[in-house]
C-alpha cells in the first residue's frame, strides 16, 4: 500500500529545499519554513510578503482583519481575460511530539526528505497551506508566464477558527474566478466542503484534599497518528482524549480512583495523539491498577491494529495536593464519556463522503475549572448546528456553561462550474488523464469567501499531502511539480470576459 494509514518511523535524509525544482515554487516554501506562522501570529510573514510584493512594484492592499491582498497586471495580450484570484492561508497548525523541543514563535521548520517526501520529523510541516501559498508566490514571481489580471488573496487566521474569511472585506476583491490551492490530494479537484463550529465548554468543580494512603501517578496516552479533524475523521484513527477518558471509567469501576488534572490535544482541528491524567488511588488497589493498565494497553492496540498501531499507555510518579470532588469527577467524566467523536453521518448526496462530525480535540481539567472544545462540520449547516446543539444539551445537564464560536457556512457544490470545467480540460491536455471530482469534509475559505461573493467561480486544487495537523505531515515533491506545472498551463489558458 503505497500511503500506508499506519503511522511508522522512517529514516530522514536533511536537504535543502531551496534546491528542488521547480526552483520558484520551492523557494518560497523555504522562506514559509523560516518565518514562524501559528494561528493569530501571521503578522512578520504577512510584512515581510507585502515588503517582497512592492519592491517587485506589485500593489499590496491589507484589508480591515489583516489579509493581504496583491494584484498583478495582465501580461502583454492578455488584458481582456477574466480575473483570477489565487488563495491561500498563511497560518500552520503548530503540533510537536511530546519531548520534542520547538518553539514555533521563534523556531523554522526544519524539513527533512524521505522517499521524495519532504517531511517534518517531529513537528507539523505546514504544507498546509504553505504549499498553496508557495504556488501563489510562485506566479507572482514568474516574469515569463502568460496570465489575465492576477489577485494573490493570503488570509490570517484559517486554522483557529476562519478569522481572516470571516472578517474580508466584500467588494476587495476584482476577479471572477478564485483557485484556493488548499486541498490536498493531487488530481482531483474539490468544488464543495463542510462547514463548521465550535462548541466551547466550561465548568468549576469542587477540590478535596488527597487522601491518605493513596499513590499518585501520571497515566499517558501517546504514539497515536492524529490528523485532520476533518479530512481524516474517518479513517477510525484512536483519540488520546477519548482512549483515557474510557481508562479512567474503567479504572474507577475497580477502585476509588480520584483525578487530580487532566490535559489533552492541543489543536482544536487535530485529533488528539496524547492525552495525560494525574490520578490518585489507594496503593492496597496498585497491583490490580497495573494489570489493568497493561490489559486496557493490549485491548486499544487490538482495536486500533492496522489503524493507530504506535498508541503506548504508561504510568510514573506524580504529585498532587489535591483531587477532584466525588460528585464532580463523576458529572465531569460521564459526560466527557458521553460526548461524541467521530463520524455522525455519511452523505446521502455525496457518496463516500462524510456528511457530519465532531472532533473531541482539547481537554484541560486543572485549579478548578474544566475546559473543552468539540469541533463540529457537516455539509450541511443544519447539521452541525443541531449536533452542537445536542452537544450543548449533554453539557448543560452535567452543570457546564455553553458557548458556541466561529459558525461558517460549508460551500455548496457547483457542477456546472466553468472554473471547474476548465480545470478538468487543461488536465487531461496536460497528463493524458481524466482527473477526479470531490467534496471534502474538511472546512476550506471558499464557502466563507463565496457568500461574500456570490458571482465568484470558485474550486480548490494541490499536490499530495498526507499527515496535516499532526507531526509528521509531509508533501511530495514531485506532485508539487505536477500542481506547478497544471497552474501555469490554466492561468494561461482563462478565457476572455464575455
Amino acid at each position: 500500500m503505497k500511503y500506508p494509514n499506519v503511522c511508522k518511523q522512517e529514516h530522514f535524509l536533511v536537504v535543502n529545499i531551496a534546491a528542488f525544482e521547480p526552483k520558484v515554487v520551492w523557494e518560497h516554501f523555504q522562506t514559509l519554513c523560516d518565518i514562524p506562522r501559528p494561528s493569530k501570529h501571521e503578522q512578520a510573514l504577512r510584512d515581510y510578503l507585502q515588503g517582497w510584493a512592492e519592491l517587485r512594484g506589485l500593489e499590496t492592499v491589507i484589508d480591515a482583519v489583516g489579509n493581504l491582498v496583491i494584484r498583478m497586471p495582465a501580461t502583454p495580450g492578455m488584458a481582456d481575460r477574466v480575473g483570477v484570484v489565487l488563495q491561500g492561508h498563511l497560518d500552520m497548525v503548530c503540533q510537536a511530539n511530546s519531548g520534542t523541543v520547538h518553539d514555533f514563535f521563534n523556531d523554522p521548520i526544519r524539513p527533512v526528505l524521505q522517499d521524495g517526501w519532504l517531511v517534518a520529523e517531529n513537528t507539523t510541516l505546514g504544507a498546509d497551506n504553505g504549499i498553496g501559498v508557495a504556488l501563489g508566490l510562485a506566479v507572482l514571481s514568474a516574469d515569463d508566464m502568460p496570465h489575465g489580471p492576477l489577485e494573490v488573496l493570503l488570509t490570517l487566521d484559517e486554522e483557529a477558527g476562519m478569522g481572516g474569511a470571516l472578517g474580508l472585506e466584500a467588494g476587495l476583491l476584482q476577479g471572477k474566478m478564485l483557485i484556493n490551492i488548499d486541498t490536498e490530494e493531487w488530481g482531483e479537484f474539490y468544488m464543495g466542503c463542510a462547514g463548521g463550529i465550535d462548541v466551547n465548554v466550561r465548568r468549576d468543580y469542587a477540590a478535596e484534599p488527597l487522601p491518605a494512603g493513596y499513590e499518585v501517578r501520571q497515566l499517558a496516552v501517546s504514539g497515536l497518528c492524529g490528523g485532520h479533524s476533518g479530512a481524516d475523521i474517518h479513517l477510525g484513527r484512536g483519540n488520546a482524549n477519548k482512549v483515557l477518558i474510557r481508562l479512567l471509567q474503567e479504572l474507577a469501576a475497580g477502585t476509588d480512583l480520584r483525578v487530580a488534572a487532566f490535559n489533552g490535544g492541543t489543536a482544536r482541528n487535530a485529533l488528539a495523539r496524547e492525552a495525560f491524567a494525574v490520578v490518585a488511588y489507594p496503593a492496597a488497589d496498585a497491583a490490580n491498577v497495573a494489570a489493568q493498565l497493561d490489559a486496557y494497553q493490549a485491548l486499544m492496540r487490538f482495536e486500533l491494529a492496522g489503524v493507530d498501531e504506535g498508541i503506548t499507555l504508561a504510568a510514573k510518579p506524580a504529585e498532587a495536593g489535591s483531587v477532584m470532588a466525588r460528585e464532580a469527577q463523576q458529572a465531569v467524566f460521564a459526560a466527557l464519556q458521553a460526548a461524541p467523536h467521530g463520524v455522525k453521518r455519511m452523505s446521502q448526496r455525496v457518496h463516500g463522503v462524510v456528511e457530519t462530525s465532531n472532533n473531541l480535540g482539547v481537554i484541560s481539567i486543572a485549579d478548578g475549572k474544566v475546559y473543552a472544545n468539540l469541533m463540529v462540520r457537516s455539509l450541511l449547516d443544519s447539521g452541525f448546528r443541531t449536533l452542537a446543539a445536542e452537544i450543548g444539551a449533554l453539557f448543560g445537564l452535567a452543570g457546564f456553561a455553553v458557548e458556541t464560536e466561529g459558525g461558517y457556512p460549508g460551500w455548496a457544490p457547483n457542477p456546472a462550474s466553468p472554473l471547474l470545467a476548465l480545470f478538468q480540460r487543461v488536465y487531461r491536455e496536460q497528463f493524458g488523464a481524466d482527473s477526479g471530482v470531490q467534496v471534502i469534509h474538511a472546512g476550506l475559505e471558499c464557502g466563507i469567501i463565496g457568500a461574500k461573493y456570490p458571482d465568484m467561480d470558485m474550486m480548490s486544487f494541490g499536490p499530495n499531502i498526507r499527515g496535516a495537523h499532526a507531526p509528521g505531515e509531509r508533501v511530495e515533491v514531485a506532485s508539487v511539480g505536477k500542481a506547478w506545472q497544471l497552474l501555469q498551463a490554466v492561468l494561461a489558458a482563462v478565457p476572455a470576459r464575455g
